[in-house]
């Protein structure tokens, strides 16, 4: 993985923890509950970017002539 892949994948997987920490995990409060939203759309969002990550990770090795 290239060095410009690395720096992202630790971006995204801060990005990930530290949403995952913010999230509200009260017993009585619903994980989906709006003040939770925000912090879940961007979890959501940096596995996205992740998976995207591996995505143009692979292409660019398949672009590689050996």
């Amino acid at each position: 993985m290239q060095k410009f892949y690395r720096v992202f994948l630790i971006v995204f997987i801060v990005i990930i923890a530290i949403n995952g920490y913010a999230l509200s995990r009260n017993l009585g409060a619903d994980l989906t509950s709006e003040d939770n939203m925000k912090f879940l759309i961007s979890i959501a969002c940096g596995l996205l970017g992740i998976g995207l990550l591996f995505i143009l990770n692979t292409w660019s090795k398949i672009g590689i002539k050996k």
